[in-house]
């Protein structure tokens, strides 16, 4: 057993994963050489390698939540990818308007029909919220009426979404709720789809970055857009909601966030899935909003997301023979170890989904869209109390 194959298995020990051991979550390693790639690479080297089929492992989500309870993640930090990333996103802005929209050149321009398969009858490409006996479908239509509770829509009210994905909430709000609608998006694909979808109804989807939109909304919502803005950008990101939203208006911004306001993002997940993406922390975006907002109710669902991520990896699991003549092998296992580890990292707590509604300051709307008791109802819908932000 070479020096680098004792020092990993040794640290892979600490998290009770074996190689080659016989329980779901142990690793079966096929290329030797995936013991110094890991210890060269870290987290970029234990994804990439993956892909190469030089590893497996059945339970590959459970897997990564004991690597990562055990801290496994940190000890690697100080690797080249890492420091390399964490520069990066330091010194360079990465989502200005032209280089934001690589992300929706290169992930969600997939294909409509590739996410159709993995998602919903909704499209909703965002946590879910489940309750006993939900399947996906009607998780995520719970998580729909939610998010419009939240922001008490009424009929006749002015919704922009920013990030609108595929229309699924705008037509959501449209039907349901009485609202007029406009949608944007950095995605072609998504534009195409969601305009189609939303043909008939009082809703507007516009192909462009939030910080172009204009006009004025009784409500603003960014469901899953955050991990996009980039910590260069979070004030202006604020500021553009508070420009946008009237003053009695409310502001729901909800997306994942890490536990730490320090350090990058992950290398393997920017090179591979989102580039030029970051998750903030709860901390930096309240810190962003001061000045445009008062923070009113704060809500953490990240439980509900491990669920979500098994029941898109099940959908892209049996959708995957219509299009392996599409995409290769390599492309599968990419996939597999981007839902699968997200799922480990939500289930081990090290991410989170906060929910965070804003009003402006001195708003009367504030004072009038609920008291405690409806605050407290609604969270018991969902199973899951209202949690403070780590700071």
């Amino acid at each position: 057993m070479s020096r680098t194959q004792k020092l990993l298995t040794s640290l892979l020990a600490i998290a009770d994963i074996r190689v080659d051991g016989g329980r779901p979550w142990d690793i079966q390693v096929y290329d030797a050489r995936f013991f110094g790639r890991v210890l060269t690479s870290g987290t970029l080297g234990f994804g990439e390698s993956y892909m190469e089929g030089w590893w497996d492992c059945d339970a590959l989500d459970e897997m990564c939540c004991r690597a990562i309870r055990a801290r496994l993640d940190e000890r690697f930090a100080i690797r080249l990818p890492n420091i390399w990333a964490w520069l990066t996103a330091f010194f360079v802005n990465q989502q200005t308007i032209r280089r934001s929209r690589r992300v929706g050149r290169e992930h969600y321009d997939l294909s409509n029909d590739f996410f159709e398969a993995m998602l919903d009858p909704n499209m909703q490409y965002s946590c879910a919220l489940f309750d006993e006996g939900d399947d996906l479908a009607a998780a995520q239509l719970r998580k729909l009426e939610w998010v419009c509770q939240r922001l008490h829509l009424r009929p006749g009210l002015r919704l922009l979404d920013i990030g609108c994905g595929w229309g699924g909430l705008a037509q959501y709000a449209a039907r349901q709720h009485g609202c007029q609608v406009v949608g944007v998006t950095i995605s072609k694909e998504q534009f195409q789809y969601a305009r189609r979808c939303c043909r008939g109804l009082d809703i507007e989807i516009q192909l462009r970055d939030y910080r172009e939109v204009t006009g004025e909304f009784d409500r603003v919502v960014s469901i899953g857009m955050v991990e996009h803005v980039g910590h260069k950008n979070y004030r202006t990101y604020m500021r553009a909601a508070s420009r946008l939203l009237n003053h009695d208006g409310l502001f729901l911004c909800q997306g994942i966030c890490r536990n730490s306001s320090r350090g990058g993002g992950d290398p393997w997940i920017e090179r591979y899935i989102f580039p030029n993406s970051i998750l903030p922390s709860a901390a930096l975006l309240l810190r962003a909003a001061e000045g445009a907002f008062v923070p009113h109710d704060i809500c953490n669902i990240g439980p509900h997301y491990d669920p979500t991520l098994l029941a898109w990896n099940a959908n892209f699991e049996r959708a995957w023979p219509r299009f392996a003549d599409r995409y290769d092998e390599r492309f599968r296992r990419m996939w597999r170890f981007y839902l699968l580890s997200c799922a480990g990292a939500f289930r081990a707590r090290s991410l989170q989904v906060y929910s965070i509604l804003f009003s402006k300051q001195n708003a009367r709307a504030a004072n009038n869209i609920a008291d405690e008791k409806e605050l407290v109802s609604s969270q018991t819908e969902i199973n899951e109390p209202a949690v403070a932000p780590d700071f």
